[in-house]
C-alpha cells in the first residue's frame, strides 16, 4: 500500500507541470515562439555599460555577443542577407538619448553573432543610418535631407528632401518607402511616410508619435502614440502602441496599459507577433536600465492589460491576450535569420 501511495504521489507530480502549463496562457505563448528566430537587443551587461544580446523569443538561449565594457552598444539591425547588422557604438558612460540616439556614437558593422566587427564611421557620421531592401545601400538623415549612401564606396549617390523629419528614419522592405518622426503641417511628434522616389510625403498618424517602424508589408507602420485627451499621468496620458495603414487612413491600438509607456514596437518578420517594450514614465529605456521586453499575438490585439479603467473606457471591445514578459532592453530588433554561437 505504502509504495501504491509513494507511486501515485510521483505520478501526480510528473504531470502538475504540464497541467499549469496548460491553464497559463503566456507559457504557452512562450513555447509558441521559442524556435521563431531571435531577438538582438541592447541591454545591461556585468559591468554596466550597454551591451548587444541575442535571445530566443522566450527569453532562452540569451549570451551576450559584444561584451565590450570599455563601450555601450545599442539599436542593432540587420541586414537584408541576413549575414551582416549594423548598430550603434558610443564612447563609455554615454547618456543614450531616446529621441535623439541617430544623431549620437558611430555605426558598426559585425556579423549576427557579434563577430567581426568593423567601425563604418566616425562619430556622429552616418546619423540614423538604416539598411536598404538589397542590403548595398544607407538611407542617412541630417539637416540638409535624406542621403543615400553606396555601402562599400560610402560615398553619396543620391539625396532626398527630407520634408520634416528630423529623426527616426526608416527605409520600406520594398524600397518605395521613409518613414519617420516629421514636423509637418504645423504639428511636431507626427509620423509621415515620405515617398522615395518622387519626395512626396503623407501624414500616418498626427499628434504624440514617435519611434515608427515599417511592418513587414511595407503598407503599415508600427509606432508609439500618446493620444491627445487622454486622462491619467497627471492628464498627460500614457504611450501606446498603434498599427496605422501607411496612408493614414487605418488607425489601430494594439496595446496600452494605464501606468505604463509602450516603446520600441517591431513585428516579427512574418507579421504574427508584437514585440516593445515597457516603461513607468515617458522615454523610459535608454538613459537608465531599459524596460522589460513584452511579446503578444497581432491575433490578440487590441489588447489592454491590468485594471487601466480610463483605457478601457474609451477602447470596450479590446481582448485580453497573453503576454511573454522578458529582461530589461531597449530597441530589441526579431530576426529569423539563425544566430550561431
Amino acid at each position: 500500500m505504502f509504495h501504491r501511495i509513494i507511486l501515485i504521489v510521483m505520478m501526480t507530480l510528473a504531470t502538475l507541470p504540464v497541467v499549469w502549463a496548460q491553464n497559463d496562457p503566456a507559457a504557452d505563448l512562450a513555447k509558441e515562439i521559442r524556435g521563431k528566430g531571435w531577438l538582438i537587443y541592447g541591454a545591461r551587461g556585468t559591468g554596466g555599460s550597454w551591451d548587444l544580446f541575442v535571445s530566443r523569443p522566450d527569453g532562452s538561449e540569451k549570451r551576450n555577443i559584444t561584451n565590450t565594457p570599455e563601450y555601450e552598444e545599442a539599436a542593432p539591425r540587420v541586414a537584408p542577407d541576413g549575414k551582416r547588422m549594423l548598430y550603434r557604438r558610443f564612447a563609455k558612460g554615454s547618456v543614450i538619448d531616446h529621441d535623439k540616439w541617430g544623431f549620437q556614437g558611430q555605426v558598426m558593422i559585425s556579423s549576427l553573432d557579434g563577430s567581426n566587427a568593423v567601425e563604418y564611421g566616425g562619430e556622429a557620421e552616418f546619423p540614423w543610418a538604416c539598411w536598404s531592401p538589397d542590403g548595398k545601400q544607407l538611407a542617412c538623415l541630417d539637416k540638409k535631407g535624406i542621403k543615400i549612401v553606396d555601402f562599400e564606396s560610402k560615398k553619396v549617390v543620391r539625396e532626398v528632401p527630407r520634408k520634416g523629419i528630423y529623426q527616426q528614419l526608416f527605409w520600406s522592405s520594398d524600397g518605395k518607402w521613409f518613414c519617420g518622426t516629421a514636423n509637418h503641417g504645423g504639428q511636431s511628434w507626427t509620423v509621415v511616410r515620405l515617398n522615395a522616389g518622387t519626395g512626396e510625403v503623407n501624414v500616418v498618424r498626427e499628434y504624440q508619435n514617435c519611434t515608427p517602424d515599417w511592418c513587414p508589408d511595407s503598407t503599415h507602420i508600427i509606432l508609439s502614440s500618446r493620444p491627445k485627451g487622454q486622462p491619467g499621468d497627471k492628464g498627460y496620458g500614457y504611450t501606446q502602441l498603434w498599427m496605422c495603414s501607411s496612408d493614414g487612413q487605418e488607425q489601430k491600438l494594439l496595446y496600452g496599459e494605464d501606468g505604463g509607456h509602450m516603446y520600441g514596437g517591431q513585428l516579427s518578420p512574418d507579421g504574427q507577433y508584437v514585440i516593445f517594450t515597457k516603461g513607468p514614465k515617458d522615454g523610459s529605456g535608454s538613459t537608465g536600465d531599459g524596460a522589460p521586453m513584452g511579446i503578444l499575438r497581432m491575433a490578440d490585439t487590441p489588447n489592454i492589460t491590468g485594471e487601466s479603467k480610463d483605457l478601457r473606457a474609451l477602447h470596450p471591445t479590446t481582448k485580453n491576450g497573453p503576454i511573454v514578459w522578458l529582461e530589461s532592453a531597449w530597441e530589441p530588433y526579431w530576426t529569423y535569420y539563425e544566430i550561431g554561437k
